[in-house]
C-alpha cells in the first residue's frame, strides 16, 4: 500500500495563502497608500512638490551618499569577510561579533557617538578640521554613518560564500602558473561576484532609508545637509501628507528602478558563471 508523502508544514494552498495576507499586511497595503495619498494632487502639484530646489538637494545627497557609501562597503566588507574566514588570529571571534554590531546598536546612539568622534572638538575632528576636511555637519560625516550601518550586509553575504569555497581551486591554478592577481581575479572574483552584489544591493537599500544615525551628525542644513527621509518627517511635521508621500513616492521608484538594475546583473552574473 502506497503512503503519500507527507510535509511537515502545511500544504500550498495554506501555506501561499498566508504568504499572501502577511505580505499584503505588511508590504502591499502600505505601499498602496503612498499611491492612493499621492493621487490626490493633480501632475503639476506633484511635478512642482518633488522639484523643487530643496527637494532635488536631499535628493543629490541621498543616493549619492548611499551609493557612495555601498561601494565603500563592498571594498571593504570583502576584506573583513576574507581576515574573518580565511586567517586565524587572537580575538577573531570578538572581531567576528563587532562587525554585527550596528545591527543590535540604536541607530540614534550610532549618530550621536559618531558625531562626538568627528565634530571639532571630537576625539577625530580636532585632527581632521585643521587639514581641511570637516566630517560632521557635512555631506561626509552623512557617508560615514551610512557606511557605518550598512557594512553587516556585505560581511554577512559574502562570508558564507568564502565559506564553502574549496583551497583546492586556488592550488589547482596557482600549480597552472597563475599569480595571487590572476587567481583572485579569474577564479575566486566570479564567484563570489554574486554574493558581492547582493551585499550591495542590501547596503544600498538600507541606506536610502537610514534616518536616525544621519540626522545628528548631518546638521540638517537645508541645500546642503539636509537627507530625503528628514525632509519627508518635516512634511508630516507641517501635516503637508501629499507632499509627503509625493517624496517617498519618488523614493520608492528610484529604489526599486536601481534594485531592479541589480538583480538583472545578479542572474546575468549566475547565468555567465554558471
Amino acid at each position: 500500500m502506497a503512503f503519500k508523502k507527507r510535509n511537515i508544514l502545511p500544504g500550498f494552498g495554506i501555506a501561499m495563502g498566508f504568504t499572501l495576507f502577511y505580505l499584503g499586511l505588511i508590504v502591499l497595503i502600505p505601499l498602496s497608500a503612498i499611491f492612493f495619498k499621492t493621487a490626490t494632487l493633480s501632475w503639476s502639484q506633484f511635478w512642482t512638490t518633488v522639484t523643487t530646489p530643496r527637494v532635488l538637494a536631499s535628493y543629490r545627497l541621498t543616493f549619492g551618499a548611499s551609493l557612495a557609501a555601498a561601494f565603500i562597503n563592498v571594498t571593504f566588507g570583502l576584506l573583513v569577510a576574507w581576515v574573518l574566514v580565511r586567517y586565524r588570529f587572537p580575538f577573531r571571534r570578538i572581531l567576528d561579533s563587532l562587525v554585527d554590531l550596528p545591527f543590535a546598536l540604536p541607530t540614534a546612539v550610532a549618530g550621536m557617538t559618531l558625531t562626538t568622534l568627528f565634530a571639532g572638538t571630537g576625539w577625530f575632528g580636532r585632527y581632521l578640521e585643521p587639514l581641511g576636511i570637516k566630517v560632521a555637519f557635512a555631506p561626509l560625516g552623512v557617508m560615514i554613518a551610512l557606511t557605518f550601518i550598512g557594512l553587516p550586509f556585505v560581511v554577512r553575504t559574502v562570508q558564507p560564500v568564502l565559506e564553502d569555497l574549496d583551497r583546492e581551486i586556488e592550488e589547482a591554478a596557482a600549480s597552472l602558473g597563475a599569480n595571487r592577481w590572476q587567481t583572485f581575479t579569474r577564479v575566486l572574483f566570479p564567484q563570489i561576484f554574486p554574493a558581492l552584489l547582493t551585499g550591495f544591493a542590501l547596503a544600498f537599500a538600507r541606506a536610502l532609508g537610514e534616518y536616525g544615525s544621519v540626522i545628528f551628525i548631518s546638521g540638517n542644513m537645508p541645500m546642503r545637509t539636509e537627507i530625503t527621509p528628514l525632509l519627508i518627517i518635516t512634511k508630516l511635521e507641517q501635516y503637508d501628507y501629499s507632499g509627503a508621500t509625493a517624496i517617498a513616492l519618488v523614493m520608492l521608484i528610484a529604489s526599486f528602478a536601481l534594485l531592479l538594475v541589480i538583480n538583472m546583473l545578479q542572474w546575468w552574473s549566475n547565468k555567465r558563471y554558471a
